[in-house]
């Protein structure tokens, strides 16, 4: 007797991340996917580079009074920013495109939360925590100033202008205010720093992007994903339990080894073959519509062929670079690491990259 539409119980585990997510689904009897992604780290940028485009063309095509009030984060309960919003569904995506390759029953996730004044003193307790660096100080320059003596930590207080200055040892946009990231230096070596002609031998401490991270959106991910598969069984767990029970499984520490222990996994199950999955951004920024009477600045149409589509010229596969001359020809790279220049007609659409590129993509042309 032949049992049709019988499906086996499929548990994926996921070992959320800042910048890495494990993923791991196992059988009663076997692991049958394991894959690590890669998120994007762009989105800063381009958000950045958003901004300054939008802030030219409207001093240069019109004018209009600014508006101060239209800010989402001041309409919207919940507002994420862009950055934090991205990661977040990029965790949701990732489960979806896993759920239409594999049958999935069930889904745990790992949820971690970080005290980062624990990290930064392990002896802190109490009202402590209400004592921060910035206490009785109005704002963080202030504290910086106060925390360097008023003087340049550069040349010590040796320069004849007096006038003092914080600067940004790593970008505003990359570092933040945090005074970690603040130096005070006199508008002499400031200027000297801008210019590139001063060098700072000053360590850079680091920051807690990822830990901050995963406080923000550890329950954010749980209640997307329930919200999506609402027909799954999904729980979850802590990160202090994965680290013991892969302690006493004897594993290196890692994402996929983590999803796999996340996903209730033992010695008796058999492991599989690992995929590294990048994150691929499938548009560029939106096209432009061309107005009466004012040139597009950008290009007006979105190419037919993107990064990292596979694709097949004389019976040979190979992976999509880029398209130029209007999107007329494609930038292709074969297994050699040539690069070939081919008109789009001569070439064969083998499979879109889709966002999620899997290392079997680049096994497939080597």
């Amino acid at each position: 007797m032949v049992v049709v539409g019988y499906k086996q119980r499929v548990t994926l585990g996921i070992d959320t991340g800042y910048s890495n997510v494990g993923l791991s689904a196992i059988t009663s009897k076997r692991e049958i996917f394991s894959g690590e992604l890669k998120l994007r780290f762009n989105i800063v940028k381009l958000i950045s580079d958003r901004k300054m485009y939008r802030r030219t063309r409207r001093g240069r095509l019109w004018y209009r009074k600014p508006r101060f009030l239209n800010r989402i984060k001041s309409k919207k309960k919940g507002w994420l920013a862009p950055s934090v919003k991205h990661k977040l569904e990029s965790h949701v995506r990732i489960v979806e495109f896993i759920s239409k390759l594999l049958p999935i029953t069930e889904i745990n996730i790992e949820v971690a939360n970080f005290d980062i004044q624990k990290i930064k003193n392990s002896n802190i307790e109490g009202k402590e925590y209400q004592n921060g660096d910035l206490k009785d100080f109005y704002n963080t320059r202030e504290y910086v100033l106060y925390r360097d003596n008023h003087k340049c930590q550069s040349c010590k207080g040796k320069s004849k202008d007096k006038r003092l200055e914080v600067h940004h040892l790593i970008s505003r946009k990359t570092g933040g205010d945090r005074p970690e990231n603040l130096v005070t230096l006199c508008s002499i070596c400031h200027s000297k720093v801008s210019l590139g002609e001063l060098k700072l031998n000053i360590k850079i401490t680091k920051g807690f992007k990822a830990e901050s991270f995963m406080s923000i959106i550890r329950w954010k991910i749980l209640e997307s994903i329930k919200d999506k598969f609402k027909n799954i069984d999904i729980s979850y767990t802590y990160g202090y339990i994965t680290k013991m029970k892969r302690s006493n499984l004897k594993l290196p520490k890692s994402h996929t080894n983590d999803a796999f222990i996340v996903a209730e996994g033992n010695r008796d199950r058999e492991r599989t073959h690992t995929y590294s999955i990048i994150q691929n951004r499938r548009n560029n920024r939106k096209l432009q519509q061309n107005r009466k009477g004012f040139k597009p600045s950008v290009r007006k149409q979105r190419y037919s062929l993107q990064p990292k589509d596979l694709v097949k010229i004389n019976n040979k596969l190979c992976i999509v670079r880029g398209c130029f001359n209007y999107g007329k020809w494609i930038s292709l790279k074969d297994k050699l690491g040539n690069i070939i220049n081919k008109a789009i007609p001569k070439v064969v659409l083998v499979r879109y990259g889709k966002g999620f590129v899997f290392s079997w993509m680049e096994i497939l042309i080597n």
